[in-house]
């Protein structure tokens, strides 16, 4: 049985007027001696495709899921894993992400749910085998249950923390079986209400010694994929330890993690950081530890993680511009997780919202592309650093300067001239390409 009216999704280009078609991504067209699908690496979030129902903080949920019966059987978990490969074949998306009580359910003890899990994960396998399909990463869901109201790897009860660390095992021992290429960690709740009953330094401490204990796992069964930690400021937390990217380096570098992480960057996150998605990406690229992102935009007029689709042709090409100009994926993807609005509520409309942003994405490729090709941008950066290429410059970037030398040259030189930065010029530049 279909549950998606529609055939497999099609390029037909610009000028379609297929609403159920892409007009700009043609995952074989070639881009910089790679295909688009190779440079973009399309993930599918199961939380948003299969178990989002649409509610928000003023309503229930309105989505249409004619193939779920609202039990949390084992069977009805079963079910969605078809109907979620035949979304995955109609728009052609190659990979996956999953949280383990996003594709099975939490049942009465953690036997029972580890049962539970093992069976799914039985059925994926198969429907990856099937498909070519691949995992992109797994993660372990620790903020949903009541049990973690006070956080998981944070938490000031050590049996909830035993609790979370069974979890993740279990989590991560299911995304090797699915031959996952990562593994992310989300601390949603890994943070602070209030600072009256928190000791920071203790939590941090703890959180340390979890991703120690998981890297240590990971070697035990053989897991050689990349861990990743999501950066989010806010919500549920007042204050979340994995709050920006900086803030992430910061951490893992304390920890002596840093050899063992990359970052998963979600735009929507980095709106609620205060930052662009531009910026987060850009520290996380000059680290070296741009590792996956999580592809949505957020709304600007609203306070929490609306996680809409990326439409945004700017902001798509500044995303396509950071991964070009650092050699692309070598090890995520661009994973959706982004969810419909809540008008949006017949199964359709998740081809609809996944053929948006994959086309948005395409043309933030084929745009980021001709400017590199352009060199225009690239050649005032370069030149705007010129006078570090060479003389005084060039000793400072060397580390062979001292203040004595900065003055001396200051003295002989006079105060200083300073170029334009043309920041409506390069503006201009870009709008030229959109």
């Amino acid at each position: 049985m279909s549950y998606f009216d529609c055939d497999k999704i099609q390029f037909e280009g610009p000028t379609s007027k297929n609403a159920l078609a892409f007009k700009h991504y043609n995952p074989d067209e070639m881009i910089d001696g790679k295909s688009m699908k190779e440079h973009l690496r399309f993930a599918a979030a199961y939380w948003h495709v299969m178990r989002n129902d649409l509610s928000d903080p003023f309503g229930a949920g309105t989505a249409r899921t004619p193939w779920d019966d609202g039990s949390s059987s084992v069977e009805n978990a079963l079910q969605r894993v078809d109907v979620f490969f035949e979304f995955l074949e109609k728009t052609g998306i190659e990979y996956y992400c999953w949280h383990d009580r996003d594709i099975a359910p939490e049942l009465n003890d953690l036997s029972a749910s580890n049962a539970a899990l093992d069976r799914v994960v039985a059925k994926l396998k198969q429907k990856q085998a099937e498909t070519g399909v691949k995992l992109l990463w797994g993660t372990a869901c620790l903020f949903s249950h009541p049990r973690y109201a006070h956080g998981a790897a944070t938490s000031p009860d050590a049996s909830v923390y035993a609790y979370a660390g069974a979890q993740v095992k279990k989590a991560m021992e299911a995304t090797k079986e699915l031959d996952g290429l990562g593994y992310t960690f989300w601390g949603g709740r890994e943070g602070y209400a209030t600072l009256l009953n928190t000791n920071m330094k203790r939590e941090l401490d703890h959180l340390a010694a979890f991703l120690h204990m998981a890297v240590e796992h990971a070697k035990q069964i053989g897991f050689e994929g990349p861990f990743y930690i999501e950066p989010k400021p806010r919500e549920p937390s007042t204050h979340q330890y994995d709050s920006d990217a900086a803030a992430c380096l910061n951490f893992l570098r304390e920890y002596g993690l840093m050899d063992h992480f990359k970052l998963n960057i979600e735009t929507n996150h980095a709106t609620l950081a205060g930052h662009t998605m531009e910026h987060e990406l850009t520290v996380s690229a000059n680290a070296g530890m741009l590792g996956s992102i999580d592809a949505n935009r957020g709304d600007t007029l609203i306070g929490w993680d609306t996680d809409q689709f990326p439409t945004d042709i700017y902001l798509t090409t500044q995303v396509m511009l950071v991964m070009l100009n650092t050699g692309g994926f070598s090890t995520g993807g661009l994973n959706f997780d982004a969810k419909r609005r809540r008008e949006s509520h017949e199964p359709i409309d998740l081809i609809h919202a996944h053929i948006g942003g994959m086309d948005a994405f395409a043309r933030g490729l084929k745009i980021a592309a001709a400017i590199r090709a352009d060199g225009r941008l690239a050649s005032f950066v370069q030149e705007r650093y010129a006078s570090f290429d060479r003389g005084l410059g060039a000793k400072v970037e060397a580390g062979q300067c001292s203040f004595a030398d900065l003055e001396t040259y200051a003295l002989a030189n006079g105060e200083p001239t300073l170029a334009s930065g043309r920041q409506e010029m390069l503006e201009n530049l870009i709008n030229e390409f959109l």
